[in-house]
């Protein structure tokens, strides 16, 4: 499991440029039937934990896609919905089923990213433009980095409880604190927004 956590981990910390998502996209998934296939030995724990990897292989390929024709993001964004919604499932199951309840914390970071994808995407809820980027930065770091280095030293999961829950302390007052910052729409661009734009109305006089 500690190996798997690692391969889940490590694919959060790719960047989002087009060659690199094609790359990143094909690797996780390649990487997860290789892990299914010659690891699981026929454990539905290893199998199940093992799935975790698509939502990130296919959300890298979907944004590889979007990058390379040119999409408006709309169909990325709908399935950063489906895509939240399972990231709450592999929550749960790291809760009650894997016993690891950082990593569910974990997932509840990504499920709340990948809900923002969705706002920001398929809503065109533009104004959650900056604070997305805020916060996939620093998932970046709480989710991918810190908790990889943890992994390969050997020291993930030797406070389970106290890092689930100073994760969890962190996430609500870090997050909730950045929105009134980069969330809420610009006072001058909620004005302009709202005014017709007069350049091109005719002339009256």
């Amino acid at each position: 499991m500690r190996q798997l956590t690692r391969e889940i981990t490590r694919s959060c910390v790719v960047g989002p440029a087009s060659p690199i998502t094609w790359c990143a996209g094909s690797a996780r998934n390649t990487d997860g039937c290789a892990y299914i296939i010659f690891t699981a030995n026929g454990n539905q724990d290893t199998i199940l934990a093992a799935s975790g990897l698509y939502l990130f292989g296919f959300t890298y390929l979907y944004v590889g896609i979007n990058l390379t024709a040119g999409l408006d993001g709309t169909g990325l964004g709908y399935f950063s919905l489906f895509v939240a919604v399972c990231a709450v499932v592999f929550s749960i199951l790291n809760f009650n089923r894997f016993h690891d309840h950082a990593f569910g914390v974990i997932w509840l970071y990504w499920a709340f990213l990948w809900v923002l994808f969705f706002l920001l995407l398929g809503l065109k809820m533009d104004s959650l433009g900056r604070y997305t980027g805020a916060v996939a930065a620093i998932q970046g770091w709480v989710t991918g980095a810190i908790p990889a280095f943890l992994l390969l030293t050997g020291n993930w999961g030797k406070h389970d409880n106290a890092t689930a829950i100073a994760l969890a302390i962190f996430g609500v007052i870090v997050f909730a604190a950045l929105y009134p910052v980069l969330g809420r729409p610009k006072p001058d661009t909620a004005a302009s927004a709202s005014q017709p734009d007069r350049s091109t109305s005719p002339a009256t006089g």
